[in-house]
């Protein structure tokens, strides 16, 4: 059995937002994504399209959708209170629409922080995945955001370029030092925060998403209970 694409209106307090419900190609299947977008992107960015298709691939349903202040077409990103509200009226939804299966949470660079805030409050999930972990501001490396990592008990993966310019790599090791081994720490050779590499690396756009797809669906396979 085969299912479309099913765009959903998801109630977050007295306002609304979008998401978009993309099921592999044989539906039904156990394993299903929510997939949040960074700060300056939404659910619609052509990177957030492509990171989708990837992981859809390797056998994950997965589920975008805009946080508040893109679905009404503001600037800035909300506060992490309403940005946590809006992911957990999210997950209420998939909850609801798929309430069988291993749900992961995760996103690209704010879009994982805020799920990394969730795990860290102790939602009930099978894990998350961070693309591009924003750890401080860029050129701001003294601002980490490293505090709350400790308290997420569900397995991670992050995935992060070595040329992050929000995501040292000394720093990040640093802290990944000071956590449990449920957490993986991938690096990405050569790719910057949007996963693009320069041309003298040897290496192309595509070449790291394959190397996503290959690290992603073997940690998600060791960590979905048959």
């Amino acid at each position: 059995m085969t299912q479309e694409p099913t765009t959903w209106t998801v109630e977050v307090g007295e306002e609304t937002t979008t998401a978009l419900f993309e099921p592999v190609t044989e539906f039904p299947v156990g394993h299903t994504l929510v997939l949040a977008h960074g700060a300056g992107t939404d659910m619609s960015h052509a990177n957030m399209g492509r990171l989708a298709d990837l992981l859809r691939r390797i056998g994950l349903n997965v589920v975008r959708f805009n946080f508040l202040y893109k679905e009404k077409g503001k600037g800035g990103p909300d506060r992490m209170p309403k940005l946590m509200a809006c992911y957990s009226a999210v997950i209420d939804r998939v909850r609801k629409e798929l309430p069988t299966g291993p749900l992961f949470i995760g996103g690209h660079s704010m879009g994982g922080r805020v799920a990394s805030m969730l795990g860290a409050d102790g939602v009930d999930v099978d894990g998350l995945l961070f693309l591009g972990y924003p750890l401080h501001p860029s050129g701001k490396p003294e601002k980490l955001r490293d505090a709350h990592l400790s308290d997420i008990r569900q397995p991670v993966l992050c995935l992060n370029g070595t040329r992050d310019p929000l995501c040292t790599r000394e720093l990040m090791e640093q802290v990944v030092r000071r956590l449990s081994d449920t957490f993986t720490m991938h690096w990405l050779e050569a790719a910057d925060h949007s996963y693009k590499v320069l041309k003298r690396s040897g290496r192309t756009y595509d070449d790291v998403l394959e190397e996503i797809g290959t690290v992603a669906q073997k940690w998600v396979s060791g960590h979905v209970q048959a």
